[in-house]
């Protein structure tokens, strides 16, 4: 028996300061917070859940049905959880809790698409603590044209304590970092996830696409119909991923007035809840935006 504790067996010490939140309709509507100074060993995201919400399973306790009597139906609304801004690759009875994890529950329509890989309403996550207790190496790549927001860009990643490195837009960070990109959508028109985003959201998981040659951006709604289009200084803030990478996120827009003001929207205060966040000067525009918007 000690040398199973050896082994590490058993519920472990536990670790600390994981947060969790409950929303729905991207965000939109917030149900419940709990912030956890401690949590412990082996905690789960599905035990972290049941400790502080109503909740009840289904499939072998494998899938959240509803949380605080509220469920998904027939109709293409459910229950997604996202770890540190990533969607989790497993259910959350498997999915361990790790120190700083940033843990969010959304039920949300999927008639759009059933894979929304990143969001950015975790920020600073997951370039703080990264995913499965990993955090990652994390670069900043910046097109010429846009020196201004990118060093507003750099400077919040100083200000929220993420270490980086600089590079020009194309440079090789390899498979295994994050990536934040700023630049026009001309300058990121060669990059393959921007190119996912203008093919909607069943192939990003993002509700916003960029139109008439990159000069006009569609905002989407849940169902990934357009409901709004904003042209000259549009900005954009988005984060996806592809074949299981880590997320690459977007600081864009159709001008360098554009790339300016979503640069000046990466705050934690700016993007809370978002799932993506558009902007044209002083306004802001979550999404998928809703067509009463």
């Amino acid at each position: 028996m000690l040398a199973l504790a050896g082994c590490g067996l058993g519920p472990g010490p536990g670790t600390s300061n994981a947060t969790l939140r409950v929303t729905r309709a991207f965000g939109s509507s917030r149900i419940g917070e709990v912030a956890a100074r401690k949590v412990p060993g082996s905690e789960t995201v599905i035990r972290m859940l049941e400790r502080h919400f109503r909740v009840s399973l289904r499939y072998g306790g494998g899938f959240v049905e509803s949380i605080d009597g509220q469920s998904g139906n027939s109709s293409q609304l459910d229950w997604f959880y996202y770890v540190n801004g990533i969607e989790a690759p497993m259910g959350g009875a498997v999915t361990a809790v790790h120190q700083g994890d940033q843990i969010w529950w959304d039920l949300h329509d999927w008639s759009a698409t059933d894979s929304v890989p990143a969001v950015v309403g975790s920020f600073p996550e997951p370039f703080l603590h990264g995913s499965g207790g990993r955090r990652y190496p994390v670069t900043v790549e910046c097109a010429n044209d846009v020196s201004i927001a990118c060093a507003r860009v750099s400077g919040e990643l100083h200000k929220v304590g993420v270490p980086f490195a600089s590079q020009v837009i194309g440079g090789s960070s390899g498979s295994d970092s994050l990536a934040l990109v700023v630049g026009t959508t001309r300058d990121l028109a060669p990059e393959i996830l921007s190119q996912l985003i203008n093919q909607g959201p069943r192939a990003s998981g993002v509700y916003a696409r960029f139109t008439a040659g990159g000069s006009a951006l569609a905002l989407l709604g849940p169902h990934g119909q357009v409901v709004r289009t904003l042209k000259s200084g549009a900005g954009l803030i988005a984060a996806t991923t592809q074949n299981s990478a880590p997320p690459t996120w977007l600081v864009t827009g159709t001008n360098v007035a554009g790339v300016s003001a979503a640069a000046a929207a990466l705050t934690p205060a700016s993007l809370r809840d978002h799932f993506a966040l558009a902007v044209q000067g002083g306004d802001r525009f979550p999404i998928p935006l809703e067509p009463t918007s």
